[in-house]
């Protein structure tokens, strides 16, 4: 469908594609729109929700600035997908639920970490110097949330809240591989120091903001080209982290499911990034804040719920997307909303057929919590079109 709703409160408009958008996230897409570094205008993707500054669901083009805040601290979080050679009659119960309890075993969940013996050196080498280069100009970031130090033990880690990694099938009844996943603890420690940085620097100058978390950095501004190169490194970051989970995951399905090879190459696609693009006449700084690539022939992943189908797609290059599609179902109520408005036998009916965690840890993550999958994607039939049609049957939850 086109652009269901269109917001002309600000310097630009707004082009949301979804009828359905709650207050908050209605007046941030607001806030962004007055800012005097936007072109063109606002796309607010079908699973637009909440966030914070600014809504996630959200694509920002903006000229010679980036807005650390949009970004956010999961710098590069995204996902990852591979088909296998396997066939759903070559899974059971008793291997998938071995399968569960080995990949719990293989990769750290949560606030955990890799021991010093299984670190993944031969991944992490090639990000040591630029990050030493890094933390030497800005040493605060270790003193940030997310034990900065740690980061070479948490690549190839899950982290917590909707990350998750997936077995599933597609419609022909093949097995796919699909993970979530950004740069962990250290992409928050970059994120969250150079946030507080730009506000700083927006009060010391007098800039009038709509909203504190709107602060960005101009380019040719003191920290612009070191917070280009931090987010750069983590979103890399971000995805070898997934590259090295995906191969933790195979080596663990492996002990438990017959022999079996990756087809094709695996599609590996950020959802939470910035980068230079160039749309509507002009070179711009693009940040994807919940939202995908989807040029024309662009494969990319968009999850629905830990209950409910998933799919694989290919961009149409929509225009007025800025070449975007939403990135998952979006969340339609709180973490604390869903565990007081759902039980324990809800989750067990929602996620039934699913070899996956029954317990209050996740119950945030019921997939009642989160928007209709099928309703995100009619909304956003002019972006995409739908390549495979997955449904998860084991899931790991961070």
């Amino acid at each position: 469908m086109p652009v269901r709703h269109e917001i002309d409160e600000g310097r630009v408009p707004v082009k949301i594609y979804t009828g359905e958008i709650e207050p908050s996230a209605r007046a941030q897409l607001v806030n962004v729109s007055k800012l005097p570094i936007v072109h063109h205008h606002v796309a607010a993707m079908p699973d637009v929700h909440l966030g914070i500054g600014a809504t996630v669901g959200s694509v920002i083009p903006t000229l010679h600035a980036i807005i650390p805040a949009a970004v956010g601290v999961d710098i590069g979080c995204g996902m990852m997908a591979a088909r296998l050679s396997l066939a759903s009659d070559q899974l059971d119960e008793k291997s998938l639920r071995k399968t569960f309890d080995q990949i719990s075993r293989d990769v750290p969940v949560g606030f955990a970490q890799h021991d010093d013996r299984d670190v993944r050196d031969h991944a992490a080498k090639r990000f040591q110097k630029v990050l030493r280069r890094i933390l030497e100009k800005h040493p605060g970031i270790e003193k940030r949330k997310g034990k900065s130090t740690s980061w070479t033990h948490q690549l190839g880690t899950l982290g917590g809240g909707n990350h998750f990694i997936e077995v599933c099938l597609d419609e022909s009844g093949q097995v796919w591989v699909m993970l979530h996943s950004g740069s962990r603890g250290i992409g928050n420690a970059i994120g969250t120091y150079f946030i507080e940085l730009a506000k700083k620097d927006s009060q010391k100058n007098n800039v009038h903001l709509p909203d504190a978390d709107l602060a960005y950095f101009p380019e040719g501004a003191r920290h612009f080209d070191d917070y280009v190169e931090a987010v750069g490194w983590a979103q890399d970051y971000a995805r070898a982290n997934r590259e090295e989970m995906m191969d933790l995951v195979l080596e663990a399905m492996r002990r438990h499911v017959p022999a079996f090879e990756v087809r094709g190459a695996a599609v590996n696609c950020h959802h939470n990034y910035v980068e230079r693009e160039r749309h509507f006449g002009e070179e711009v700084w693009l940040t994807r804040k919940g939202a995908i690539r989807a040029r024309a022939g662009d494969l990319g992943i968009i999850p629905g719920s830990m209950g409910a189908r998933s799919y694989i797609v290919r961009g149409k290059g929509a225009a007025e997307s800025f070449h975007s599609c939403a990135h998952g179902a979006g969340r339609k109520m709180s973490r604390n909303a869903a565990q007081k408005a759902f039980s324990l036998q809800d989750l067990r009916t929602q996620t039934e057929g699913v070899v996956c965690r029954k317990d209050k840890g996740v119950l945030d993550e019921i997939p009642g919590a989160y928007k209709n999958i099928d309703e995100v994607m009619a909304n956003q039939s002019d972006l995409v079109e739908v390549v495979h049609t997955l449904k998860q049957v084991l899931c790991v939850k961070g």
